[in-house]
């Protein structure tokens, strides 16, 4: 959930996804969602660190070109968190971009890219969230100025930009490539970072995964495409395997930063398979520039 490769996997119920949905001890709804509550990055975007809070209690700041958005309490507190939230409230959520009360959620949350993960992955999520000790932590109001901050105006917005529900896997392709694809497109919402945006903010589908110069918090957002020099056209599978494990570059840096946190949570944490899955998808995106 941060820039700087911030891709990230996580359960597929169905097709190529299956291996990922049973990460967890069989019939254990909340073991399969730890792994994709780890692989998606959850615990760095809804902890707010820097200022001691506590895990998944939100407060955590996001600055973009449209204001800064500070993340809500994800803990099952039923005040203050989302302890109150139905199955079908939470895959509402994440499906559509509604909150149990009807209205629109900012796509500073990134359901444009959450809405194609199945059900059951969704419910997984939700049943480990729900396990986590509840925090009384009030969400902190956004810092956004008109027209940004009229949440009225959002689901004009979403008509634009999100196309409801899962994709299917493309049967002409092996499951590696659309296990990479699930991983990279919806749980690790790759092109939320990684794509620039419009002046509405939404992705240029044009320019999928070609980089962003206007990434959260300024971070200018690498391109992950084929593109040789720009992109990732030069690396190897195992130099992206190698990176999402360890941090560690091609040219023998190692990540810091947005990226270091993303593979420190995240990416180190997926399983192999996964890794390689992403870098099966990945080296075939069509070079962008």
């Amino acid at each position: 959930m941060l820039p700087l490769l911030a891709f990230a996997g996580g359960g597929f119920a169905g097709g190529s996804g299956a291996r990922a949905a049973d990460a967890g001890p069989p019939g254990d709804a909340a073991g399969r969602g730890a792994y994709l509550f780890d692989a998606a990055g959850c615990l760095g975007c809804h902890t707010n660190d820097k200022e001691g809070g506590e895990p998944l209690a939100g407060g955590r700041a996001l600055a973009t070109p449209f204001g800064t958005f500070y993340t809500p309490n994800i803990t099952p507190d039923p005040v203050s968190g989302i302890g109150r939230w139905s199955d079908a409230d939470f895959i509402r959520a994440f499906r559509e971009g509604v909150r149990p009360d009807g209205a629109a959620l900012f796509p500073a949350f990134p359901y444009a890219s959450y809405t194609r993960m199945t059900d059951r992955d969704l419910l997984d999520l939700k049943a480990y969230l729900f396990s986590r000790p509840a925090v009384a932590a009030p969400n902190r109001p956004h810092d956004l100025t008109p027209p940004f901050s009229w949440r009225f105006l959002v689901p004009a917005w979403q008509w634009l930009y999100l196309t409801p529900g899962p994709v299917p896997d493309d049967p002409a392709r092996p499951p590696a490539w659309n296990r990479g694809r699930y991983l990279v497109d919806a749980l690790g919402h790759c092109g939320e970072c990684h794509t620039p945006r419009s002046l509405l903010g939404g992705m240029e589908a044009g320019r999928y995964l070609a980089g962003n110069p206007d990434g959260p918090d300024g971070d200018k957002v690498p391109g992950i495409t084929a593109a040789e020099g720009k992109g990732i056209g030069g690396w190897s599978d195992g130099d992206l395997t190698l990176l999402l494990e360890t941090g560690l570059t091609p040219e023998g840096d190692v990540v810091g930063g947005a990226m270091g946190e993303v593979v420190r949570n995240s990416t180190s944490k997926l399983t192999a398979e996964d890794r390689t899955a992403i870098a099966a998808y990945l080296k075939t995106v069509p070079a962008k520039e």
